[in-house]
């Protein structure tokens, strides 16, 4: 008996399925609850890796996959192929090679570093050679990138959806972190890649918690209130209680009364809709007695919430708009939509497009699971060879839009940011996209008029009557603080609960848990201290103490 391992190193967390490789099924799945490296976003985990050493980076990254595939429950020995997926970023830190070459923009300033890009053209190395654990016999089949900023994921998007054989002008976005997204256009594929922030996916959210048992995942206005749904112990959502989202008070208790713990990103779309509707909300306020939407068991949603989707919704609308704005296109030209990724699967498509997650100009939309573990399933199981990926990558012609650089992304996210953040009523959209010179947004289709068709039950693939298991990574950052007083002010301003001061031995030890960091955006931690003794890029795994 042999066994495969496909991985997808997704900026959130990793997600993992063994599969046995002479019948195809699949053994068991895990999930990590966050990233290992400190930080919400892929700019994040650069930041730390150049501040903190790469190796450092790579360690945490390795220890946490280790555990992971510890977690799997099978003898780690008969694995003989491990498939991984993931962004350029993400599969340079796995292996540890080069990653300013992905950070700095400019052949001039990578010239006076002294950076060489390494080849990302695929891969097949040992896993022992990386540091993965237990697997003597195993080999890692690292996939190619189409260019330094078009990388294996996208291949995963646009290969498994197949929607390179779409005769019609159609966009597909993987709603995550980073949003990778492309537009088709005359067998023309304009990619761009928004940071879009981990809110949608549960992160940077008050209450938020990615996927899990506990998770209230959507809510659906009813004539009585708002039903409340909360996902059970195989990850399916039950219904929970109606409740009134003016004040929490319940209306009518649920099979799934008193089990919510938290909410996920799909559940702040579906309140997030809910509430616009409703005029509840009007971004960013919320305009209850208390300032709060209440949803099940305590659980609610603030101004700051609202914000924070907000500005991860603005990414992606001002990332496909730009996009259409390359092709020479508008969104009357785009009628169909493909989502994929775990949010992309789960969230109510329509109520998505309702609050700008989708491209306006859709009729029908395409919901898929996490592409990057289906090529990876492919990959091990042999249906897709590395010389197929390697064709696959070489053909593709494809253009990159660098929405950073990009002065239309520039100024539809400003509108974006205004409606969000600033309470810039909706209205002026369109005046705004006048002052800019860009073509006016028509009117949104009524729900009725938007065909959804949900191409996959689940994230991961086979997982329907399996248990997922979901693992902290367990891995710490530490160091002795040097000259400390113990005034235990930085733990205090951790927004994350991420760190923890001790005295030992009559000194002060700093202790991160470093997939809550929220890394270089934040650093309230040295911010607060006064003396400038903590300096989180200098602490280490296992650090001698």
């Amino acid at each position: 008996m042999a066994y495969g391992i496909a991985l997808d190193i997704g900026t959130s967390g990793f997600r993992c399925q063994v599969l046995d490789l002479d019948t195809g099924k699949t053994l068991a799945s895990s999930v990590t609850e966050r990233h290992p490296i400190p930080g919400m976003n892929v700019i994040d985990h650069v930041n730390y890796a150049i501040n903190a050493g790469e190796d450092v980076a790579n360690g945490l990254m390795i220890e946490a996959i280790n555990n992971l595939f510890a977690s799997l429950g099978v003898d780690l020995s008969k694995v003989t192929r491990v498939a991984v997926c993931g962004n350029p970023f993400q599969l340079s830190l796995f292996q540890n090679i080069e990653i300013r070459d992905l950070a700095y923009a400019g052949k001039n300033m990578l010239k006076n570093l002294g950076v060489v890009s390494p080849p990302r053209d695929g891969d097949i190395i040992p896993a022992s050679s990386i540091g993965i654990k237990g697997m003597p016999n195993a080999s890692v089949l690292i996939p190619p990138a189409v260019t330094h900023e078009i990388g294996a994921d996208a291949i995963a998007m646009l290969m498994m959806s197949d929607i390179l054989n779409e005769k019609e002008p159609c966009i597909i976005v993987d709603y995550g972190t980073n949003a990778e997204m492309a537009l088709i256009k005359d067998g023309n594929v304009y990619t761009g890649s928004a940071a879009a922030g981990p809110a949608l996916e549960g992160q940077e959210i008050e209450r938020g918690m990615l996927a899990a048992p506990g998770a209230l995942s959507a809510v659906e206005s009813t004539d009585k209130g708002w039903r409340c749904y909360v996902l059970d112990d195989t990850m399916a959502a039950q219904p929970g209680d109606i409740i009134d989202p003016l004040t929490g008070n319940v209306i009518e208790e649920g099979p799934m009364h008193g089990k919510a713990i938290g909410i996920t990103g799909t559940g702040v779309v579906a309140a997030l809709y809910e509430g616009m509707k409703a005029g509840i909300i009007i971004p960013p306020e919320i305009k209850t007695e208390d300032g709060l939407l209440h949803v099940q068991d305590g659980i609610t949603i603030t101004s700051h919430d609202v914000e924070e989707a907000g500005k991860a919704i603005g990414a992606l609308r001002a990332g496909f708009l730009t996009l259409m704005i390359d092709a020479g296109i508008w969104v009357e030209d785009v009628k169909k939509a493909y989502m994929s990724g775990a949010s992309g699967l789960y969230v109510d498509a329509k109520k998505a497009m309702g609050i700008g997650m989708v491209e306006p100009g859709a009729r029908k939309i395409m919901q898929f699971g996490n592409t990057s573990i289906g090529m990876a399933r492919e990959i091990i199981l042999g249906k897709i060879t590395m010389d197929d990926l390697k064709a696959f990558a070489k053909k593709l012609k494809a253009t990159h839009c660098m929405f950073a650089t990009a002065p239309a992304f520039k100024d539809i996210y400003s509108i974006e940011y205004s409606i969000w953040c600033s309470g810039m009523p909706d209205t002026e959209y369109n005046n705004m996209l006048d002052i800019y010179g860009i073509k006016r947004l028509p009117e949104m289709p009524d729900p009725s008029e938007i065909e959804v068709k949900r191409l996959t039950v689940r994230d991961l693939p086979d997982t329907e009557n399996m248990i997922v298991k979901i693992i902290k990574t367990g891995t710490e950052l530490s160091g002795v603080l040097e000259n400390c007083i113990g005034c235990r002010k930085c733990m205090n301003a951790c927004p994350e609960k991420a760190l923890t001061i001790s005295k030992e031995n009559g000194r002060f030890i700093a202790r991160i848990a470093s997939d809550r960091c929220a890394g270089t955006a934040c650093k309230r931690c040295e911010a607060a201290c006064k003396d400038k003794v903590i300096k989180t890029s200098e602490l280490r795994i296992n650090a001698s103490l």
